[in-house]
């Protein structure tokens, strides 16, 4: 039984951790980005939602931009409603840092809507959380 128990800690030390990881390892806070685009896809899933924005360059070419944030229960807590607060064709401003590898993606931080409400989206750089500031923009 203990040898069942030993091997059983073993593997599981060695297994990989799934899921969250550091700002600082997939992005650049020294690289900071503001993208205009269409919603074309919102992922409302765990740990963090991801969102898709059709960006158009100065050419008219356009260009899919992936933005990671907040878990979902989260953003339910600061204001967000799935399939309500931002959803496909929508058009939104998206703020946030560029992923270190340089391709189409970015933690995303405030979203500001057309009708000017902003909301935040994930937390600051090198925090973890929400930072000094409330969740959700006051009024």
């Amino acid at each position: 039984m203990y040898r069942f128990i030993w091997v059983f800690l073993c593997v599981s030390a060695a297994a990989p951790a799934w899921g969250h990881h550091s700002f600082g390892a997939e992005y650049d806070a020294n690289k900071p980005i503001t993208l205009t685009g269409v919603v074309s896809n919102v992922e409302w899933t765990n740990p963090h939602i991801h969102f898709y924005l059709d960006v158009k360059d100065s050419k008219g070419n356009v260009a899919n931009w992936k933005f990671e944030g907040f878990p979902p229960n989260v953003l339910y807590r600061t204001g967000w409603k799935r399939a309500i607060t931002m959803k496909p064709g929508d058009t939104v401003t998206v703020f946030g840092w560029r992923a270190r590898d340089g391709t189409n993606w970015a933690h995303a931080r405030e979203v500001t809507f057309q009708d000017g409400k902003k909301l935040f989206a994930g937390p600051p750089p090198g925090t973890g959380d929400g930072g000094n500031r409330p969740a959700v923009a006051e009024q």
